[in-house]
Parts: structure tokens; sequence; C-alpha cells
């Protein structure tokens, strides 16, 4: 009996950790002159099953860019942890009161004033195809220790772990 469900499972699930403990990320959509154009977003929904879910305003350049063309990344990047995500997927755009109310967090009003009624708000939803991750739990002096001895030794180092994830 293959173990891979196991492995697959362990993988969501530490991707969904890496991807909590981030909640920061960067947004990649492709302009429509063909550029890929990223800004940094704050996610909305800690519990990553493969959606992804952000506020924007309707009318927003990312929004334009993805009813164009809907194919997205999404970056990770946590230095504390010495962690990284890269999610590829498909976001769509649309406004969803039920799923807003849920996800809304009083913070946001820095951005839509007047909450979930500030004209122009809609939601983003990102699902994932695949994600790679990158997870180093070393402290930072053991992976420069790391980096000194493979340039001494002409191997590279090792820097953690790696592993892809379907959805």
């Amino acid at each position: 009996m293959s173990n891979e469900p196991t492995a697959a499972a362990d993988g969501r699930r530490r991707l969904t950790e890496l991807v909590r403990e981030a909640r920061i990320c960067m947004l990649t959509t492709i302009a429509v002159d063909g550029r890929m154009v990223s800004r940094p977003m704050g996610l909305q929904e800690v519990g990553f099953d493969g959606d992804l879910w952000f506020f924007a305003y309707a009318d927003s350049a990312k929004v334009r860019q993805i009813r164009v063309n809907p194919e997205v990344n999404v970056s990770f990047s946590d230095s504390r942890r010495n962690s990284w995500v890269s999610v590829s997927g498909t976001a769509r755009e649309g406004h969803d009161r039920a799923k807003a109310e849920q996800l809304w967090n009083p913070l946001l009003k820095a951005w839509f004033p007047d909450g979930l009624e500030t004209p122009g708000i809609t939601l983003v939803r990102v699902h994932a195809s695949s994600a790679e991750y990158w997870d180093s739990p070393s402290s930072t002096m053991v992976n420069l220790f790391g980096y000194a001895r493979a340039a001494v030794t002409g191997r590279p180092p090792k820097a953690g772990e790696n592993h892809e994830v379907s959805y």
C-alpha cells in the first residue's frame, strides 16, 4: 500500500500552516500587455483549503487584469520562519455578501472606510491548482553556516524541505 495519500495530506497540512503564519503575500497578475504585475495583499481566510480570499475594489487594475486573464500566482515569504510558498491558480472576482461578512475584519476599514458598504468593494478568490513550498526550520545562523560550508566544500547547502502540492 502506498503512503502517497499521507504524504500529500502532510504536504497540504504544512502548506496551510505556512500560509497561515505568513498572512501577507504578493498577488501576481498578468497585465493586458503581457507584463507580470505584483502587489502586496492581506489574506483574509487562514483555513487554506485550496482557495485564498482577498478584498479589493472592483475597478482596481488587479481586478481588471483578472477579468482578462484569470491565471495568477500568490507568493508568501516569512523570513522569521525561513519559509516561502508559491501558489498558482485561477482568480475570480465577485461580491458574495455572506462570504464577505464571514471574512470581514475591522482592520480592513483602513482600506474600505465604509466597511462592507464601501462602494465598489468586491472579493477575489484564488483557487489553487498547485503550490510549492520551501521550509527551513533552522535558524538564520544555522543557514548562514550551511552557506559558508557550501562555499568551502563546493557542495550546495541543505536549504530545508521543498515540496509540491496539487489541488
